[in-house]
């Protein structure tokens, strides 16, 4: 069961204001910024033209920017649907919200240990959370990045937890699950960045380019053996999502060094290609180099 969702007055001042815009102005608003986004400022335009031409090289400019220009609408829409949930019920939230295959995570939690659950930053992975949090019938535990603004990173801790989440730095994900080993669970991360350490990354040919990958949750499954299980994020429509359940690695599986990762690189890689759009193309996944980092 999770615990009941907070009331409004918790949020912040600034974000229960906004909150009160209904959320078809809230996608007029956030719609209006993303065009200014992608038109006026080109905010890290260069960075996502070049990410989505080296991933799909058969494209033409015109398909190029097509695929931008989307992405650009997908994130402000995105930021409506964040702002304009705070105010929704259980109930309403999961109108929006359709989860697949959820027997799977369920069943491996009935066996009185943790599960693992690996997703990547694709479509709406904050209504996803919350989703998650409202339907496993277990508790949730999120690694997450903190956020360098310390207004807005109370505000998101605030939206994430609605629903029972609990939450923890990334960085203490793994001593967090030793720790707490004992607690039935399941643990969800996004492990689609760019990893920042050399001694921490697998490379796998993604999207057609030699990427690297963070691979804390390898480290973490090899360590705890326990199941993991990827969840991927799709959106369906306007608004509509749609949560599928895959299995990811069994408990206790033996695999050989970097499957894991190449697992859910190609798992990843897949949803991608269905729906490029939705996936973030403004973070600097490539550059790093192999010939500096490989072996």
């Amino acid at each position: 069961m999770t615990a009941p969702a907070p009331p409004v007055q918790a949020l912040p001042l600034w974000l229960r204001a906004l909150s009160r815009v209904p959320l078809p102005l809230l996608y007029g608003l956030c719609g209006m910024l993303a065009w200014l986004a992608f038109h006026v400022v080109r905010m890290r335009l260069p960075v996502v033209l070049a990410n989505i031409r080296g991933c799909f090289p058969e494209a033409n400019d015109a398909g190029v920017r097509r695929i931008a220009r989307d992405h650009y609408r997908q994130l402000g829409q995105m930021i409506a649907e964040v702002i304009g949930s705070t105010r929704l019920s259980p109930a309403q939230f999961l109108a929006h919200v359709t989860v697949r295959n959820l027997e799977l995570p369920r069943g491996l939690l009935s066996q009185d240990r943790p599960v693992l659950l690996v997703a990547a930053h694709q479509a709406n992975w904050e209504w996803v959370l919350q989703a998650m949090a409202l339907q496993l019938g277990y508790p949730l535990d999120v690694g997450y990045k903190p956020i360098r603004s310390p207004s807005v990173d109370r505000a998101m801790h605030a939206i994430r937890t609605r629903f029972g989440a609990h939450l923890v730095p990334a960085k203490e994900l793994l001593a967090d699950l030793l720790q707490r080993r004992h607690i039935v669970r399941g643990i969800a991360m996004l492990a689609d960045q760019e990893p920042t350490t050399s001694d921490h990354q697998h490379w796998v040919k993604f999207l057609g380019r030699d990427t690297a990958f963070y691979m804390g949750p390898e480290q973490m499954a090899r360590a705890t053996r326990y199941a993991a299980v990827f969840v991927a994020l799709r959106r369906v429509s306007h608004g509509n999502y749609e949560v599928e359940f895959m299995p990811l690695a069994g408990a206790g599986e033996q695999l050989a060094p970097g499957e894991f990762t190449s697992r859910y690189a190609r798992l990843v890689e897949r949803e991608i290609r269905a729906a490029p759009a939705d996936w973030t193309w403004g973070h600097r996944r490539w550059k790093l180099a192999r010939s500096a980092y490989a072996d």
